[in-house]
């Protein structure tokens, strides 16, 4: 059996210790031959020591000369250098990017440029150059795997069909932390509240989004462009228990979903073995946890994050720059307690509502956007 070379893109995320899991669990299929890492080193010397791989990319890169001098066989770079030898140190077979937000955007580039198959875990990538990243798919020889459990479900059950055979595609939404508390103020919310999501182990980052719903804003954006489907053709279902991850209703009515249990790894080790299949990467589902399945509207009045989405992709490119920019600074600003919970939504639209539209023919341009939202913001 030959190996896959792998590069593990935020290897010390909740993306990456999955993949690495999955590594693990399948010996002698996968060879780590490159890693990058924002600045926690004391989770990524483990991961060194432990796959060795030829290059490693990290962000602080004040920390190079020490892990120099414990690992000389290894090369270290930082910053857009870093994230280009991991892609190009060999020929890599599959490239799973798990850089979370807008910084996952020029490893996203870089990976369709230079990798066989990209399972692509970033949604903001999409989010924010959508239009200019579908060129780039189109233009690569790399497959581009979704790794969001919602899409990685959708682009499975799209598979061989027909484009007018297809009335609306589904994304799943769990609810988040404050599904069950509808009578808690918004404004009440805590950092530690709102992270502790139910169904799913995931980043600070993305599990703030879950309790916002602006995680499925962004998902129905991500959508929109993997999938060439219109805004009103991409429904959203809250359903508690995280068990249908995503389907599609077909034009005769009927409808076809995908279900596993509410774990990572699934969508991941499809990317990683895509065409194939590994052998039961997760337990298989008992017929006793799929006798229970709710399905809500979601709650827009409540959480108007998910609304703010639609119109912003309604709106155009550069709203959606806007939009993922306010987004992130609200989101770390609620995390380091400078403001409520209930204030994130009032923030993003006020940059929205501030925004004239912008025409984004580049990646360079869409990057000083982001910038200069980022600039004004405070």
């Amino acid at each position: 059996m030959i190996s896959r070379t792998v590069a593990v893109l935020g290897s010390t995320g909740t993306i990456g210790n999955y993949t690495l899991q999955i590594v693990d669990k399948y010996p002698g299929q996968f060879r780590v031959v490159s890693l990058s890492c924002a600045k926690n080193i004391e989770k990524l010397i483990p991961q060194i020591e432990k796959y060795r791989p030829s290059v490693v990319s990290i962000e602080a890169y004040e920390s190079i000369p020490e892990l120099k001098k414990r690992f000389p066989e290894v090369k270290f770079f930082s910053g857009r250098e870093g994230i280009s030898a991991c892609l190009q140190t060999e020929s890599i077979d599959v490239a799973i990017v798990g850089v979370v937000g807008f910084a996952g955007l020029e490893p996203t580039v870089q990976a369709l440029r230079h990798c066989k198959i990209v399972g692509l875990a970033n949604k903001e990538s999409l989010v924010v150059a959508g239009t200019l990243l579908k060129k780039e798919i189109a233009n690569s020889k790399a497959v581009c795997v979704p790794v969001d459990s919602e899409h990685n479900a959708v682009y499975q059950v799209l598979m061989g069909r027909r484009r007018e055979e297809i009335g609306s595609i589904v994304l799943t939404a769990s609810g988040g932390p404050l599904l069950k508390h509808p009578e808690m103020a918004l404004e009440d919310v805590t950092p530690a509240f709102a992270v502790a999501h139910p169904n799913w182990k995931m980043g600070p980052k993305i599990s703030v989004d879950s309790a916002t719903m602006m995680n499925k804003g962004l998902e129905v954006i991500e959508a929109h462009f993997l999938f060439d489907f219109p805004e009103k053709e991409i429904e959203v279902w809250v359903h508690p228990q995280s068990i249908v991850h995503g389907a599609v209703w077909f034009k005769d009515a009927s409808c076809i979903a995908q279900l596993t249990k509410p774990d990572m790894k699934s969508s991941i080790g499809y990317a990683m073995k895509y065409p194939d299949r590994l052998d039961s990467v997760i337990p298989k589902l008992t017929l006793k946890e799929m006798a229970n399945l709710e399905f809500f509207e979601p709650d827009l009045k409540r959480f108007p994050c998910l609304r703010l989405a639609r119109e912003a992709l309604l709106a155009g490119p550069s709203y959606l720059v806007v939009l993922n920019a306010a987004n992130e600074i609200a989101v770390d600003a609620f995390l380091n307690k400078k403001i409520r919970f209930s204030e994130i939504p009032t923030f993003i639209e006020k940059q929205l509502r501030a925004h004239e539209n912008t025409s984004l023919t580049t990646f360079e341009e869409v990057i000083a956007l982001d910038q200069l939202t980022r600039d004004k913001a405070f």
